[in-house]
């Protein structure tokens, strides 16, 4: 059953937290991270086998206390503004298979902003967070942008 409930955690940060994931796997920890998740978990994993709960009871309930501290998504928030407030941005993003990747760079780039401003499940909603975010994705991605267009003065000289 901890396996069952290793590959849930595993699909979750997948998910909701590919940030997370990124990092763990390029300090070789994921498996470290995920087994240390499940270990914190023992104590409610075994006092819900002894109340003899059904096995997909067990697994869910461990997973949402195991995933407490990862929620909400800020790759999820981050998602949910570029699909709403910078749709072409969005759209572009997809098309070219970088829409995960520049959404977590997104969130490196908001973590202060999340991090100062509290970030949590009773507060996603908060129109005051949701300004700040959009502006950083903004400042983001106007900074990142890639095909500016070049004046035809400027290509003529770069040819010469």
């Amino acid at each position: 059953m901890k396996e069952i409930l290793i590959g849930k955690l595993l699909e979750h940060i997948r998910d909701n937290n590919p940030d997370i994931l990124f990092a763990l796997e390029a300090e070789d920890k994921l498996r470290v991270w995920l087994y240390d998740k499940i270990s914190a978990a023992e104590p409610l994993f075994q006092q819900l086998k002894n109340a003899r709960q059904p096995e997909n009871i067990i697994v869910e309930t461990c997973l949402q206390e195991i995933t407490k501290d990862l929620r909400p998504s800020r790759y999820n928030y981050i998602l949910h503004i570029l699909e709403e407030e910078f749709e072409t941005d969005y759209k572009q993003l997809l098309q070219s298979g970088l829409l995960q990747h520049e959404a977590v760079n997104m969130i490196s780039y908001c973590n202060s902003i999340f991090d100062d401003l509290v970030f949590t499940e009773e507060n996603e909603d908060n129109q005051f967070i949701h300004y700040a975010i959009t502006g950083a994705v903004s400042e983001y991605l106007e900074s990142n942008r890639v095909n500016e267009p070049v004046s035809n003065e400027l290509q003529q000289s770069a040819e010469t």
